[in-house]
């Protein structure tokens, strides 16, 4: 993969919602206007890269292999959702691990004028751009499980 990928913001359709991804925080937080100390989540392809980053504890093994549309925050305080399907799970294969967050400004709806100008590429989709229901967010320690949202 060539490095000037890595710093792109890309503009997309997630499996949930409208999505901003990108390999480069700095251009995140500069484009949601975020408190850095909020962290972003990493969408990843493969539950072995998931293995590679962070460690599952054990009794949540099975729980984390088959939530669909779920993301995770592991001990590690770092959170992972695993997409394998459909044209964001491609988008995934074929660019690799991205941080993501939603393209909405916070508590507002998605505004695709708002966006456009800040992105570098945008990924239509035939559907086009719509807003559904976020990712269910789950919280894992060694010893319980306890969902967000």
């Amino acid at each position: 993969m060539r490095d000037d990928i890595s710093c792109l913001v890309f503009l997309i359709q997630t499996d949930t919602t409208v999505g901003l991804l990108s390999k480069d925080k700095k251009r995140l937080f500069e484009i949601k206007k975020r408190d850095n100390s909020k962290n972003f989540l990493r969408n990843i392809s493969s539950f072995k890269e998931l293995k590679d980053n962070t460690r599952i504890p054990k009794r949540f093994k099975k729980i984390v292999r088959r939530k669909k549309k779920s993301t995770f925050i592991f001990p590690n305080s770092q959170a992972f959702r695993v997409v394998k399907e459909g044209e964001f799970g491609e988008f995934l294969k074929r660019f690799g691990w991205q941080y993501s967050t939603s393209a909405n400004r916070s508590k507002e709806r998605f505004d695709f004028n708002y966006i456009k100008d800040k992105v570098d590429i945008i990924i239509h989709t035939p559907k086009g751009f719509k807003e559904e229901k976020p990712s269910s967010l789950f919280v894992l320690t060694n010893y319980k499980i306890r969902r967000l949202r």
